[in-house]
């Protein structure tokens, strides 16, 4: 049995020693776009759809996958489906 997961919204495996995409296998290092809202990540590593959000420590989409978060630098998170426009 593989090891499983997602990455930017993209199912991924852990397959004869290394990560790689389950659909259209190729080994994870090149980034694909987010399915949901077509951006890839900054530099920085942040989902180009609510990167950079004043007073937030971390944050992710959910890339249409799974629930969304926000994590504020005063510890509070919020989770959910996040509307992006």
């Amino acid at each position: 049995m593989a090891i499983m997961g997602f990455l930017n919204g993209h199912q991924i495996q852990w397959k004869n020693g290394f990560w790689e995409y389950v659909i259209n296998p190729e080994p994870i290092d090149k980034i694909r776009s987010c399915p949901r809202c077509g951006g890839i990540p900054t530099t920085d590593g942040h989902d180009s759809c609510i990167a950079n959000l004043p007073g937030v420590k971390n944050a992710c989409c959910g890339h249409g996958v799974s629930e969304g978060y926000i994590e504020f630098e005063n510890g509070t998170t919020i989770r959910g489906i996040f509307n992006i426009d």
